[in-house]
């Protein structure tokens, strides 16, 4: 029996070696993240997937809340980066480029082939001729309509190609049936943003709004008001109270077909059919074209994951980038998240409409991405920015002193 007791510690002991050994093979991989909780459970899932088919690497996933993670991030990137962090596209990642504290993965895009894979989201996430991250998940924008509200107005429906010198007429026939011919509501300010991004690329192109929001342009400059002129075309037809009222109020009024087209993010269908909206009677249509031959860019916020300069696991953050850059990954995680993929090969689900033609819509847009205004802009010039926008579709009048207002925000924000 002692014998026996003796071989039996022997072998546990040697099995607390080996699992000791193996313990200490695997190389540890830092990540520090925001979600909410239904995307951490798809994050979750997917880095059992990753550690399945990397079995020495044990990836250690630190949630912070939204919030908390603003401020944690300037921190954590100077005194203990992790391996990988979450952050945005466009101009939200530039000052974390220019200070040195994210790492050029312009390697990992060309092993993998995410110029062609990745393409619409190329522009966002380049500096300096260089990809500083990866994107996995962004959401379109464009305008929601009211099927029954144009049958009631006896107007047509928007048709693939629709111009906005024909969308502005088609408001002319919304007003005349006493039906608002665009809605918002600007309380919050955010809302306004949307319309005035879509004016911006469509009037000017994405290289010009990526100038405009890094404060390379004058708010007085003459394309700034060609941008607002396209605007006081539909100003009349836009929802009177707006500025009193919040977007989901704007939502109600779509939802009643007291108003047609709504410029919004596809995180409003769920509001829009919560109110008794159906795909029967719910429409999506790309912002129409204003400039002729103006490559089509989109609106659609997209989230990164980025490798920090400190990184200590260089060759694991890599591998990973590459795991979530592709069509597999990034299919499983915005199923879960009912959001959609920036790889073009991945799938979405076919029985939502507007997926479907939100992935169509992004996967095609060769002008580029924007962000939106407040990623894009710095935090104060984005809200002078929108509290401009709301006061010029209140009173049209006052362009030039809110434009003059701008500049000056504009001077002091980017010195």
């Amino acid at each position: 029996m002692v014998h026996k007791k003796a071989g039996a510690l022997a072998l546990g002991a040697a099995l607390l070696l080996s699992t000791s050994a193996l313990a200490q093979e695997k190389r540890t991989l830092t990540y520090n993240a925001d979600y909410d909780p239904i995307p951490l459970a798809a994050m979750e899932a997917l880095i059992a997937d990753f550690e399945a088919a990397n079995p020495d690497i044990d990836v250690v996933l630190n949630n912070f809340d939204h919030e908390g993670y603003k401020t944690a991030i300037r921190n954590f990137l100077t005194a203990d980066a992790p391996d990988l962090a979450n952050w945005y596209a466009g101009n939200r990642m530039a000052p974390f480029v220019n200070a040195g504290q994210f790492m050029d993965v312009s390697d990992v895009w060309e092993a993998n082939g995410l110029s062609d894979s990745l393409a619409s989201a190329k522009a966002s996430m380049t500096i300096d001729g260089k990809q500083w991250g990866i994107p996995y998940t962004y959401y379109q924008w464009g305008i929601y309509y009211n099927r029954d509200a144009y049958a009631a107005a006896g107007v047509d429906l928007p048709a693939d190609g629709m111009t906005y010198d024909q969308f502005v007429a088609n408001c002319e026939k919304f007003a005349a049936a006493g039906i608002d011919c665009l809605t918002t509501g600007t309380k919050a300010l955010w809302p306004g943003a949307g319309i005035f991004d879509y004016m911006s690329l469509r009037t000017n192109g994405y290289e010009w709004h990526m100038d405009l929001t890094a404060g390379k342009v004058e708010w007085t400059d003459q394309k700034v008001r060609d941008v607002f002129a396209q605007w006081a075309r539909i100003q009349p037809f836009i929802t009177k109270n707006h500025a009193a009222i919040d977007w989901q109020d704007a939502a109600a009024l779509l939802v009643q077909g007291k108003a047609a087209n709504y410029v919004m993010g596809n995180f409003a269908v769920g509001v829009f059919k919560e109110g008794g909206m159906t795909n029967d009677n719910l429409g999506f249509m790309v912002f129409p074209e204003i400039t002729p031959g103006i490559p089509r860019a989109e609106e659609a916020p997209t989230d990164t994951i980025h490798i920090p300069a400190g990184a200590k696991n260089v060759d694991d953050a890599k591998k990973f980038l590459a795991f979530m850059a592709s069509p597999e990954a990034q299919t499983k995680w915005n199923a879960a998240q009912g959001q959609l993929p920036v790889n073009k090969n991945a799938s979405v689900n076919t029985e939502d409409p507007f997926l479907v033609a939100g992935f169509q819509m992004l996967s095609t847009a060769e002008g580029g991405i924007a962000q939106f205004f407040d990623r894009d802009a710095p935090a104060e010039m984005a809200k002078a920015g929108m509290e401009g926008f709301q006061e010029f579709m209140v009173k049209p009048e006052n362009l030039d002193a809110i434009l003059e207002r701008l500049e000056k925000v504009r001077q002091r924000v980017y010195q």
